[in-house]
Order: C-alpha cells, then sequence, then structure tokens
C-alpha cells in the first residue's frame, strides 16, 4: 500500500511523497535561511517568508494525510534497532514542527500591534489568527517561533547527517527510498 519496488528489491516512498518531501524541504531551508538573514535582505523578503511558511503549513497538512494513508517502506534490514527508534523520532518531530513553526509566525503576526496585512505573496489576502493584538503576546510567541527554527536546524542537520551517513559510510539503500529518480515509485 503505498510502496513500489524498484529493481534492487528495495522499497520506495510513492511519488506523490517525493515530491511533497523535496518541496517542502527546500521551502523549508529557504525559509530559514530569509529568517536567519532577513535584516540583510530587500524590503518585503519577509513578506515572502510568511507566504512560504503558509505553504509550508498547507504542503505538510498535505504530507501528514499522505502519510497516515500511505505506509512508508520499510527501512533496511541493516539499519539498527536505536537508529529505527531515532529516525521515526526525528521524522515525528519534524512533521510537528512543519505545523508548529508556521502557526507559531502566524500568531505573532496576528498579535502584533503594529499588525500587516498578511497576503499569499501578495495575491491575495489571509486571515489574521484569532488572537489579541497584544506587545507581549507578539513577542513571546515570536521568541518561541524562534527557537522551533533554531530545533528545526538541528533536526535537519541530524536528519541530513543521518541520510549522507548511510549513502557513503553504511552503503546501503536508505536514501534511495526518497531519491528523486532512484528508481520506480
Amino acid at each position: 500500500m503505498g510502496t513500489a519496488f524498484d529493481a534492487g528489491g528495495t522499497t520506495r516512498y510513492t511519488r506523490v511523497a517525493i515530491a511533497l518531501h523535496w518541496t517542502i524541504a527546500v521551502l523549508i531551508i529557504l525559509n530559514l535561511g530569509i529568517g536567519l538573514f532577513g535584516d540583510s535582505l530587500p524590503a518585503g523578503a519577509f513578506g515572502v517568508h510568511k507566504s512560504i511558511g503558509m505553504t509550508v503549513l498547507l504542503l505538510s497538512v498535505i504530507r501528514l494525510v499522505w502519510r497516515f494513508t500511505h505506509r512508508p517502506p520499510p527501512l533496511p534490514a541493516t539499519v539498527k534497532r536505536w537508529e529505527k527508534g531515532l529516525a521515526h523520532a526525528v521524522h515525528w518531530l519534524l512533521y510537528a514542527l512543519m505545523i508548529l513553526i508556521p502557526l507559531s509566525g502566524w500568531v505573532f503576526t496576528s498579535a502584533s500591534p503594529k499588525r500587516h496585512p498578511l497576503t499569499f505573496f501578495g495575491l491575495f489576502p489571509l486571515p489574521m489568527f484569532p488572537v489579541a493584538q497584544d506587545k507581549q503576546i507578539s513577542h513571546t510567541v515570536a521568541e518561541r517561533h524562534e527557537q522551533l527554527a533554531w530545533l528545526m536546524i538541528a533536526l535537519l542537520v541530524l536528519h541530513i547527517g543521518a541520510a549522507l551517513k548511510h549513502r557513503f559510510l553504511d552503503r546501503d539503500r536508505t536514501l534511495d527510498r526518497m531519491a528523486p529518480g532512484a528508481g520506480p515509485a
């Protein structure tokens, strides 16, 4: 259900799961860069940052629905039990952050006393989150948003490092499960 075998006998994620994974990954990395270096970017960068965040939120909800309705392929038998446990924990934490980070950005933007219109890439307005416009609420949630972003960076380093370990040290097919174009999906 939801997986296919390639010529090497390893199972792979579906094309939809792969497309969502890499699209969300690129958007998250782009948004982390905008968030970290936004002060040195041209005016309007944070409007793009917010629009990308809303896109990540929407695609992440779709990804979670897909994940719950399409069983992921099993990890290779060569992957140690503790690695499987860590991989599952990191994946679920990443899913949580893909939802919590955009939501926290939406809340602190909505709570800001200097509220600027929230639009989707300037194409149409987005509703504000139903919270009071309060400087302290906005500040507190903005701090949590930043802390969650740093946690996301740490988990991404761990996730990418693990993928590279499997590819170059273990020389197993773990990365092929999610690699675009690595075989039929």
